[in-house]
């Protein structure tokens, strides 16, 4: 029997070697892959196949109706209004459309209202009013629900909904809401609300699901309103239920005709979860109207896309900047090419400020977190170390774009997780964002390279091995 599983060894770890060496894309990991393989029998090969497998390139995992949903995709461009392209007058903002718009197929779209909601108790506020307006539809998708307050009142108005003949679906993530009780899901399909978990938790498919999220916060209302941030539904975000305190969060609203790219998103989602192909079918409404006056563009991307489009923004983001760079984030381990992107634009002089939680609700974040700050306060950046718990996932650039969204300035936003941001062409609302983000620091502790460097020695050590495993958080 022993002859048999090191035969099986044997054979799984040349495969992986294989794997590592044809379709690897950084040298530096795929050494290391290759050592964990060597010199960690059996489980070095279950690691490799969990988290180190280049999707992209090697086709070990494909995600399912992946072929009818980018059909979907083609047909949506070719008859939506979000087909149309925007022109821009500045050079800049051309480039970055056209960099997001070629990489995840969603064009800058014009005719948008933007509401900020710059904490958990106003985007609740919103959304439940918005809520309980809707005539049509609801559909909804949050990477956490838990029971509480906020789920109770979500019940409760769609309760009253589905009495007025409202149709809802709703998806949630089977890793992300794991504490969400099933006694909780049974009541709101017993309500009428079609309900599905992304990628569920099952014994033969976890090995090559498990490593996979949909982080995604959407919500499209009768298809002209849509929300998108980084807010869950759960009371973090409106009451202190650890040491973390509550949960400082930036969410928008959106009006107007960007809401359809927002929606497309989720369709594909609940194609992906349900496998109920009508709703690919299904007229959820006429060509949007324009309310008001900002240009929007949805920036998407997950492990069954092309391209890691979120990384692709924010790089774009930092590369065209001139003035200035604001970053605000709870999970701050960038990949090499963002990292040298903001140690370049400082050194060329562009302001750089980072705001990140002083305390994280994960250890090895906070301590792989750290282990970059060295080589940002060498040139120039100003770190800033919230007393919140920080969760936004915002970056502003020169005061003129910013993103809000759900992807985080990690390698899991880049490659394992569905993402979704809202890149805003819009100076007044990326003036409200960036005043909000400049009274969050002068409210935080601004690190310096001096105290940096004293820290003790074994933070230097945990902050090292810490860095080995950002790509697993």
């Amino acid at each position: 029997m022993l002859t048999i599983f090191f035969i099986i060894y044997i054979i799984s770890a040349f495969i992986a070697a294989g794997s590592i060496i044809l379709y690897g894309c950084n040298p530096s990991r795929s050494l290391g892959w290759l050592l964990v393989i060597i010199f960690v029998p059996y489980a070095g090969v279950i690691f490799y196949v969990l988290f180190g497998v280049n999707r992209r390139e090697f086709k070990i995992y494909t995600l399912k109706h992946t072929l009818k949903r980018r059909l979907f995709d083609q047909n949506y461009l070719k008859h939506s209004a979000s087909g149309k392209k925007f022109s821009f007058k500045s050079t800049k903002e051309k480039k970055l459309e056209s960099l997001l718009r070629n990489s995840s197929n969603y064009p800058a779209i014009p005719g948008n209202k933007v509401t900020v909601l710059s904490n958990g108790a106003m985007a609740y506020k919103s959304i439940f009013e918005k809520l309980e307006k809707a005539k049509n539809f609801i559909h909804i998708e949050f990477y956490i629900f838990e029971d509480g307050d906020i789920l109770e009142r979500l019940y409760q108005i769609f309760k009253t909904k589905i009495a007025e003949g409202v149709k809802i679906r709703m998806i949630y993530d089977a890793i992300g809401s794991f504490d969400l009780k099933r006694k909780s899901i049974k009541r709101f399909k017993a309500l009428g609300v079609a309900v599905y978990p992304v990628l569920p938790i099952k014994f033969g498919t976890i090995i090559f699901t498990i490593n996979f999220r949909n982080h995604r916060k959407i919500i499209v209302i009768d298809g002209d309103v849509g929300f998108t941030g980084g807010v869950n539904i759960s009371d973090k975000y409106v009451r202190s239920q650890s040491e973390l305190g509550i949960w400082d969060d930036e969410h928008l609203c959106i009006e107007g005709p960007a809401v359809e790219s927002l929606h497309n998103i989720f369709i594909k989602d609940f194609y992906f979860a349900s496998n109920e192909e009508s709703i690919l079918d299904e007229k959820f409404h006429d060509i949007i109207s324009e309310k008001g006056d900002s240009t929007v563009q949805i920036v998407s991307s997950g492990p069954d896309s092309k391209h890691p489009t979120i990384m692709y923004q924010y790089l774009g983001l930092i590369n065209l900047a001139e003035k200035s760079i604001y970053i605000a984030n709870p999970y701050f381990m960038p990949s090499r090419p963002l990292l040298e992107g903001l140690k370049m634009a400082a050194l060329e002089g562009i302001n750089v400020k980072i705001l990140v939680p002083a305390k994280s609700d994960s250890k090895l974040a906070h301590y792989s977190m750290k282990s970059y700050f060295r080589e940002l306060l060498e040139v120039g950046i100003e770190i800033y170390r919230s007393s919140n718990f920080l969760h936004s996932k915002i970056i502003i650039t020169d005061i003129e774009i910013v993103s809000v969204g759900s992807g985080n300035f990690d390698h899991r936003s880049f490659e394992q997780n569905f993402e979704a941001n809202a890149l805003i062409y819009d100076k007044n609302v990326a003036k409200e964002i960036t005043d909000n983000f400049l009274k969050d620091c002068e409210k935080s502790n601004r690190l310096t390279l001096e105290v940096h460097k004293s820290r003790p020695f074994y933070s230097k050590v945990i902050e090292g091995f810490a860095r080995l495993f950002s790509p697993l958080l």
